[in-house]
């Protein structure tokens, strides 16, 4: 069907990331798929052409794009290269959010710059090794103390938490008889004393992608480096969690879209038993069905798409879609490498790494299960 949600703009752009990704991503992935990290100067390239400052308001050298349909084309596009950005896109989609709604002046003026040039990048640490899911049930502190935080505690699973200038951090600052009171976002630099980067996690797919474990020993943080209200955090994790979780179903449904498209041309090419693997009946059924599945997640992503630039995308709905379209991306790549056969097993395939990549979307951007949670609420359950 027809796509409509993209314009001319769109598709230009479009073009200028396609080229970015074949000059200054595609030729070094594998070995930074190897290395476990990227090399920071892909965050340079990106700024460069814009990517890294997208929605920062032109006065401070970004692009001033309100829309966040730009977003998922950098995505689209990732996937079609193959590639894996993770840090630069929690950078773009997770983060840049918090600086752009709860930010000070003075913050702005010193940090969006940077942010633009793709010389600043930022990371968010949220899960704790005893949390998980569970927000409210933070152990990270940040005791005030005149005109600094004392921050300590420790965080994991934190992507791009190797490469990061910045980190925002969630902290527990005072306690309250509700658990969810009390928190509150602290930007942590490079270079202050007590924070350490620990491990950069051995994960099971999403190989080029940093994933760090960080920890906060007596680190001094300016109060100038709270964003927004102190005690507010709580609230302010739940306002950029339609995008986050629609950024999430963009990359799952273009993944999926992706592995029917390999496996198209795979099917035409392997021959087995005297004909092409095409030719068999099952081939075309299971095609046929993942094509069917496949342009539903699309009509629900694109609806989605037009509901989050219109201010309108509730936190239900960006649930369902984030569950629909992950899942889908779960039983497209897996019916597409059942039908590449032993070599759908050999990481030399691209489909592969799709399904290695692919198991931790049902996971993070809040579990399939806390997504059906929220979607049970809005039906009064």
């Amino acid at each position: 069907m027809k796509r409509t949600v993209f314009n001319e703009d769109h598709e230009t752009f479009r073009k200028v990331v396609r080229e970015f990704l074949a000059r200054d991503v595609e030729p070094h992935y594998e070995a930074w798929a190897e290395a476990g990290v990227v090399d920071k100067t892909v965050f340079h390239r990106a700024g460069e052409i814009g990517i890294t400052g997208l929605q920062i308001p032109e006065e401070y050298g970004g692009g001033g794009i309100e829309s966040f349909k730009f977003n998922a084309v950098v995505t689209e596009e990732l996937v079609r290269s193959g590639a894996s950005l993770g840090g630069l896109m929690l950078h773009t989609n997770v983060l840049l959010p918090y600086f752009l709604e709860y930010a000070t002046e003075e913050q702005r003026q010193r940090w969006f710059p940077g942010i633009v040039s793709g010389h600043i990048v930022g990371s968010i640490a949220m899960t704790e090794p005893g949390t998980g899911s569970d927000l409210a049930g933070m152990a990270t502190t940040a005791v005030r103390d005149g005109d600094v935080y004392v921050l300590n505690g420790a965080k994991t699973f934190i992507t791009g938490g190797i490469n990061c200038d910045l980190v925002v951090v969630v902290a527990r600052t005072s306690k309250g008889e509700d658990r969810r009171e009390g928190l509150s976002l602290l930007v942590v630099e490079d270079g202050m004393p007590g924070f350490e980067r620990g491990r950069n996690l051995k994960k099971l797919g999403l190989k080029a992608q940093d994933t760090a474990e960080l920890s906060f020993t007596d680190v001094r943080v300016p109060v100038t480096n709270l964003l927004g209200v102190e005690g507010a955090a709580f609230g302010y994790l739940g306002f950029n969690l339609p995008q986050e979780r629609l950024a999430t179903a963009i990359n799952a449904q273009a993944s999926a879209e992706a592995a029917l498209a390999m496996t198209v041309e795979y099917v035409k090419e392997r021959k087995a038993f005297g004909t092409t693997i095409s030719s068999f009946q099952n081939t075309k059924f299971e095609l046929a069905s993942c094509a069917i599945e496949i342009e539903a997640g699309r009509t629900m992503v694109d609806r989605a798409l037009e509901e989050l630039d219109e201010g309108t995308l509730t936190a239900a709905d960006a649930a369902k879609v984030k569950v629909y379209t992950t899942e889908l991306q779960a039983r497209v790549i897996d019916r597409c490498l059942q039908l590449h056969g032993g070599y759908g097993f050999m990481m030399e395939y691209p489909i592969a790494r799709m399904y290695a990549d692919a198991r931790v979307t049902r996971i993070f951007a809040g579990t399939t299960e806390v997504c059906k949670s929220i979607v049970s609420k809005s039906l009064g359950l």
